[in-house]
């Protein structure tokens, strides 16, 4: 069973390894979240324009059959990979596959990583300001290195869909802190001033966002912490 939000209502964002998706629907436009391996617990998210029953899935991180399963016979348009790290891809090879016209797309820094761990090539390499479609919606690509030097998020903003901005954010930012840096001191300085300067400056308190681990969190519940993130270096 798949549960369903319509704007501000059921959705939580709580999902398990082996549970059911959450949905969130804001008009023609809805978010799948499903959690996907018990060890590592990544989150996929399948983003559907209703309209033209076409589909983006952000990391393909693994049990291709499910999310196969979810896309069903809509149109798969891209496959974007949030970043290089094993578990966020290990499912692309398989949906791609399946889905041979859907564009493979991904930060252009970590491109030929993905490309090297995976077997597939990537088709788009992305930066600031380039644009992912959902149907008539575009998502815009906001790199975010730290977490690794090709790290994006991609940020949906359009009043038409949503009243408030929807980010997602991979692994380079999450309810209590900012993605891991592995004790690289100059990466944590990196991932914590893009975040800074790119996300929290630029984006409202209202702006939901979707990690790709655990829950989702809000920008205004984070910002006051900002400074204790920068103080203890994680």
């Amino acid at each position: 069973m798949v549960k369903h939000d319509r704007g501000a209502g059921d959705y939580t964002g709580d999902v398990s390894p082996g549970g059911d998706p959450d949905v969130r629907v804001l008009g023609d436009f809805s978010v799948t979240k499903v959690a996907v391996d018990p060890e590592m617990s990544n989150n996929c998210y399948l983003l559907l324009c209703s309209v033209t029953d076409e589909v983006v899935l952000i990391d393909a991180a693994a049990e291709p059959d499910r999310l196969l399963e979810l896309i069903g016979d809509r149109s798969l348009t891209s496959i974007v990979t949030t970043h290089q790290h094993w578990d966020h891809h290990r499912a692309l090879a398989a949906v791609k596959a399946a889905h041979p016209s859907a564009h493979v797309v991904a930060g252009a820094p970590d491109a030929d990583a993905i490309e090297e761990q995976t077997g597939v090539r990537v088709e788009r390499r992305v930066g600031a300001g380039d644009k992912v479609a959902v149907g008539p919606c575009d998502l815009v690509v906001v790199p975010v290195a730290g977490h690794t030097p090709g790290s994006i998020c991609l940020l949906l903003d359009d009043p038409a869909v949503a009243p408030s901005p929807h980010l997602f954010t991979g692994d380079s930012l999450f309810p209590g802190g900012v993605g891991a840096t592995f004790g690289d001191a100059d990466a944590f300085a990196q991932l914590i001033s893009e975040v800074e300067t790119k996300i929290f400056d630029r984006l409202p308190d209202d702006t939901w966002f979707y990690p790709g681990h655990g829950g989702d969190g809000r920008l205004g519940d984070e910002r006051p912490h900002l400074a204790e993130w920068r103080e203890r270096g994680w």
